[in-house]
């Protein structure tokens, strides 16, 4: 489809995409990310797990309006995070808060967003 996606953790496996460029065009700093469509400009984010949690979204959101050529975020997130906390089950509604993150940023209209488009998928 056209999506260079991230194969494992390991250096050679990751998507790193610039953001700022140096001496002689050189990328001084880059991110990496889960795939990216290069026609497009299409960047993917999948957060699972402890990722849905620690203001994950809010990482995405800014590292991604910084990557050259990123045109469209899809951020993938689960409906629902489980986990244990203090000995008691807890539950994180993951999309519906990254929902209202965008929902609140796209309402206020005080931060302007670089995207053409934002998709977000719960999972």
């Amino acid at each position: 489809m056209g999506f260079a996606v991230e194969t494992a953790k390991t250096s050679a496996g990751k998507i790193r995409r610039p953001v700022l460029f140096g001496d002689n065009g050189r990328s001084e700093v880059s991110y990496d990310i889960d795939a990216f469509h290069d026609k497009e400009g299409i960047v993917v984010e999948v957060e699972a797990g402890r990722g849905a949690r620690g203001n994950a979204v809010y990482r995405d959101i800014v590292r991604t309006s910084l990557i050259l050529d990123a045109r469209y975020l899809a951020l993938l997130l689960p409906i629902a995070y489980r986990h244990q906390s203090n000995g008691r089950q807890v539950s994180v509604a993951a999309f519906r808060e990254a929902r209202d993150q965008f929902d609140a940023i796209y309402a206020s209209q005080r931060l302007r967003l670089p995207f053409e488009g934002v998709l977000l998928v719960g999972y």
